[in-house]
Parts: C-alpha cells; sequence; structure tokens
C-alpha cells in the first residue's frame, strides 16, 4: 500500500473507533456521574476533534508535487501534529479542572459499577490496538502526524487503566479515589501533549536527525570504490524528512564526465535511505588536502 493510502486510513480507523469511544463513556458517564469516567470522556472527546485534524492534515500532506511544491506537501505534517497537541494538552487542562473543583468541594461521583469497568477496559484494548497499528504504519511511512497519533494512543492506555483504579476503589468505598484518579488521567495527557510538541518542533526548526542516521549516510558515501574522503556532512530535518549535503574527495585527474558519475551514484545510495528526501554531493580534488580524519570516524 502506498504512502498516501496508508495513512489516510489510519486516519480514518482512529477516526471511528475514538468516535465509538466517546459515545460508550459518554452513556456510562452520564447514568453513574463517574468523574473519571468523565475525564476520559473528555480525553476521548479530544481525540475525536483532533482525529478530524488530523484526517484533513493527512489529505493535504498526501497531495502528490505540484508546481508550487516540488517536494510534495509532506511539510505540513508537523503542523498538524502541533493540532494534535493543543487538543491533547486543552483536554488535559480540562480534566485537571473539573477533578480539583470535585476534590475541593467535596463531591465525589458516583461508583461506574460494572459499566465503567466493561467500558474502561474495553478503551484500554481498543488503545492497544490502536497503538501498535498507528506506531507500524508512521514507522514504514515516516509520518509524524501519525506517529503523535500512536503516542496518544499509547498514553490512553495508561489513562484509562489509571480511571478503571478510580471506578473499582469507588465502587469499594473510597469515592475520593474517583476524583484522584481523573487527575492521573490529565497529568498523563499532558505529558503526551508535551511529547508531541518536543518530537515536531525539531522538524519544524531544522535540528539535525540522530547521529546513527549521519554515520550511514556517511558509510554510504566512503562505500564507493573512487572516494577517497569525505566531510562536511550536514543533515538536517526539512519537516519530516531529511536534506543531506557532503563532499567527496576523489582523485583530481579524473575527468568530469568521471566525476558527475561519482555523484550520482552516491546521491542515488544515499536516497535509499527511508528518512531522505535531497542530497547535495560536491566533488572535490583529493590534492587540495580538504579531507577531514575526524569526519570518517
Amino acid at each position: 500500500m502506498d504512502r498516501r493510502r496508508a495513512v489516510r486510513r489510519v486516519g480514518g480507523v482512529v477516526f471511528a473507533a475514538n468516535l465509538a469511544l466517546v459515545a460508550a463513556k459518554a452513556v456510562v458517564w452520564w447514568t453513574t456521574g463517574s468523574i473519571a469516567v468523565g475525564s476520559e470522556a473528555v480525553n476521548s472527546l479530544a481525540d475525536v476533534a483532533y482525529s478530524l485534524v488530523v484526517l484533513g492534515g493527512l489529505y493535504l500532506t498526501t497531495q502528490p508535487p505540484d508546481f508550487e511544491h516540488p517536494h510534495g506537501h509532506e511539510r505540513i505534517e508537523p503542523f498538524v501534529s502541533l493540532f494534535v497537541a493543543v487538543g491533547v494538552l486543552a483536554a488535559g487542562a480540562a480534566v485537571i479542572w473539573s477533578a480539583s473543583t470535585s476534590l475541593l468541594a467535596g463531591t465525589y461521583g458516583r461508583s461506574a459499577g460494572l459499566a465503567g469497568v466493561v467500558v474502561l477496559t474495553g478503551t484500554a484494548v481498543a488503545k492497544y490496538v490502536l497503538y501498535y497499528y498507528c506506531l507500524d504504519v508512521a514507522e514504514r511511512h515516516h509520518s509524524p502526524a501519525i506517529r503523535a497519533t500512536a503516542l496518544d494512543n499509547r498514553n490512553d492506555i495508561l489513562t484509562a487503566g489509571a480511571a478503571l483504579a478510580g471506578v473499582v476503589g469507588s465502587a469499594a468505598g473510597y469515592p475520593i479515589l474517583d476524583p484522584v484518579a481523573a487527575l492521573v488521567v490529565a497529568l498523563g495527557i499532558l505529558y503526551t501533549g508535551y511529547e508531541i510538541v518536543r518530537d515536531n518542533v525539531n522538524y519544524l526548526v531544522g535540528a539535525a536527525p540522530p547521529e546513527n542516521l549521519r554515520e550511514e549516510i556517511l558509510d554510504r558515501a566512503l562505500a564507493h570504490p573512487k572516494v577517497e574522503g569525505a566531510h562536511d556532512v550536514v543533515a538536517h530535518y526539512v519537516g519530516p524528512e531529511v536534506d543531506v549535503s557532503l563532499h567527496v574527495e576523489v582523485e583530481g585527474e579524473m575527468s568530469l564526465y568521471e566525476a558527475h558519475g561519482i555523484e550520482t551514484e552516491i546521491i542515488e545510495s544515499v536516497r535509499e535511505i527511508p528518512e531522505v528526501d535531497d542530497v547535495f554531493v560536491h566533488v572535490d580534488p583529493k590534492e587540495l588536502g580538504e579531507w577531514k580524519a575526524a569526519d570518517t570516524e
């Protein structure tokens, strides 16, 4: 399946799942008044909202290249991810307000009983499946928006567990555990928002990729039989993709045609790395002595 179809399908699946979960939690919340279940309903409602943003964003990012965007539209994805983060952080703040108000006033929700246990257990199972599904697609297609969705689903497993503990504790005669569990849920929600912001700011500011990727780029350049050294290897994010520039050292007496052929072969080799988009190779005569041994370590 190509990238466009894969990421759009994820958006649709996640939206449908979150819509079903918010409906189930809302029913239990309405009938029992459990704050822990209510916090999970708010969490799922935020998930539905960001799912819509992700769906719209993924539609834009998977459009083919055009005259104004010759490299495609994937660079929009970090902005989509940041919209997800805003929704996640807002949901966390709302849950903290509700739970704190309940604790200060001493008005705790009623136990959600068996219905709460069932809906929260089902949430944890559903989010476990969605987490691994989204993570697999994000890794295979290098999509930061889908990775942000995966992180949110992973966090939802933990928050559902915290809410479940609150429901069980309330049923056992400790109603204060219901809003306490809601606060734990809120902290988990806020941490997920932080993770998403942290990861995607790097894409937007052109940060360097992990060192092992730079090493692989250098190894591929030096693997060419006619390359005798490489230096000034620069790799940085442009959106979720990596642009690369480097200098390679070759014999100075070779023809321009042969040097051009070496350049082309190195570009093609480095572009085979899935994360890499553009590659710029500058060919230097080795006699100039610009090669730097430190760059080959």
